[in-house]
Parts: structure tokens; sequence; C-alpha cells
């Protein structure tokens, strides 16, 4: 595996088995610096496994990973991650302010730097007029945002955050939306881990499928990218030989009285669905394109049953 300094993350065949048990199979991931990187997947797809890896949480089986350029484990590198784990556990008879000022004292920071840190993020997670409180007296919400708030204490240059929206009502989500904007702007690389693939769609730049331990297909979220496409097509005259010769362009044809449904790579192939049709004896009548939503992908590749 090439070193690259423009990669946050990179993985080469990355692997772990637990007691005979594969957890991760084979791990090959690139996100570039500067980037809001979602990783999805069903439960027990790896994914707390891959990511305890790249934090040098737990060592991999085989394989390889870098994080900023350096090997997984490189102790001055780590000084530049911030965490957020799902189940955090923080010394509840602390203040935000006394929590803030631990984790800073570990990362090795003065006690200028975090007189002046400290209250720039509770200023900015919204937890400034509850700064002297017990965290054992915070709701669900609040412990939330002082750990999204220790996450990003060093200014780090990757950080890690899984589930940073659970407990948050519509107006924390928008706040956790705008801190990990103003990191991707600072030049901060993300790698995000949600249940809720709205927040993921409109938060994210690209996001990784997993599935068994193994990245199973990865997809941009611009706008202006093509992307896999839904259409339904109202059409009459349509024999089963001719919907059958749609597979060409689709794996998934759908028939339902007089419309089509089916999956394509992208809208530049509508127009050759149209004449194929016509040309077979079809009366077309509607066609609507429509991008293939983020939880319909993810249903199709982890299966209706599959949970994130």
């Amino acid at each position: 595996m090439s070193r690259s300094s423009d990669l946050a993350i990179c993985t080469g065949g990355l692997r772990k088995i637990f007691s005979g048990k594969v957890a991760v199979r084979n791990l090959t991931l690139e996100v570039p610096r500067g980037e809001v990187f979602g990783f999805l997947g069903p439960n027990g797809a790896g994914k707390s496994t891959s990511v305890k890896m790249l934090l040098g949480l737990v060592f991999p089986t085989s394989g390889e990973a870098q994080i900023l350029g350096c090997p997984v484990g490189d102790v001055k590198t780590r000084s530049k991650v911030g965490f957020l784990p799902e189940h955090f556990r923080f010394y509840d008879w602390l203040t935000p302010t006394e929590l803030l000022k631990l984790h800073g004292r570990l990362y090795g920071m003065s006690h200028a730097k975090l007189r002046e840190r400290v209250p720039v993020l509770l200023d900015l997670v919204g937890l400034t007029p509850h700064r002297e409180k017990r965290l054992r007296d915070f709701s669900k919400g609040m412990l939330q945002r002082i750990g999204l708030a220790q996450a990003l204490l060093n200014e780090p240059d990757l950080i890690f955050l899984d589930e940073p929206t659970s407990g948050l009502d519509p107006v924390g989500r928008r706040l956790v939306r705008d801190i990990i904007k103003a990191q991707r702007d600072r030049g901060a690389t993300v790698l995000l881990n949600s249940h809720l693939l709205g927040e993921v769609e409109i938060t994210c730049d690209r996001v990784a499928f997993i599935k068994d331990g193994e990245v199973v297909e990865t997809r941009q979220l611009d706008d202006d990218v093509e992307e896999q496409t839904t259409v339904s097509i109202r059409a009459a005259n349509v024999t089963a030989e001719v919907a059958s010769g749609l597979s060409r362009w689709s794996r998934s044809v759908r028939a339902e009285g007089d419309r089509l449904m089916l999956s394509v790579s992208s809208r530049g192939v509508v127009p050759e669905l149209v004449r194929y049709l016509v040309s077979s004896g079809a009366d077309v009548y509607e066609v609507t394109p429509q991008r293939l939503s983020l939880e319909e992908r993810f249903l199709e590749i982890a299966g209706t049953d599959g949970g994130l």
C-alpha cells in the first residue's frame, strides 16, 4: 500500500478475526483529506471494528492502514485525531469545563490554550449556560453536545463521529451539521457513521457501503454527479418479451399494471430506453426518472432485513 499525503485514511486488505469469527474481511478504503465521508452498513457489517482498528484500539489480524499519511498507532499522528464514540461514558461528577480541561491535559494542551479553547467550544455546542452543571444532571442531548466538543478540542485533522446526532432534536441536528461543515471548511476530514440516512445524505460528500467486512460500493453525493436512478415508465402494448429486453439496461425491472419500474446506472440511458420501447411497438405516455435515495440504495445492498 503506497503512502499518500493527500489521503486522511488509506487501508489495504484490512482484516480482523475474533475467536475464529471474521469481523472485518477485506477493508480497502481511501478517504481524501478535507472530505466528509459516510460509513454505512447493516449491524454486524464491521463498521465499529474498522473504526477501532483505524484508531489503534484494536490490532488487525492482517492488512495495512494509515491515517494522515502515517501508520495507525503513530503517537504523534493520534494527537491530531478526534473521536466521538456512540456509547461514551464520561465522568458524571465533572462539569463540562472540567471534562474538557481533563481531555485537554491528556492531549498535552497547555493551560493557556485550554483557557482560550474551552469557552469557545462550550459556546459552539450551546452549553455555555450549563458550564458549571454536573454531567450527571445533563440530558442525553446535552451529553451528546459535550461529547462533540471533546472530539473537537484539539482542533483535529481527522475526526471520527459515531452517531453524533443521537438524542438531539432537529435544532441540535442542524447544529451538528453546521459544525461538521465548518470542520470541512477548515480542512479537516470527518468520518461519519449515522442511522439517520437523511442526515448523511445532506452532510457527506461521499459514502461507502460496507457489508460482511468489505466495502461493496462508494457513492458520490454531489448533486451534479450521475448516480443510480429509478425510472418509472407508463406505457401500453409492452409484451413480456419487450419487458425482458429492458434487462440490458437494468438488472431490476418490475411491472405494475401499465407501469414499469427500473433501476438504471444514470439518467443518461433514459432516451435509449424510450427509443427501444417505441421501436418495439410500445406506446409510451410518461417517463419519470428519479435519483435513487441513499435509503433505497442501502436497502438494495443490505437487504430489507438489514439494520444500520
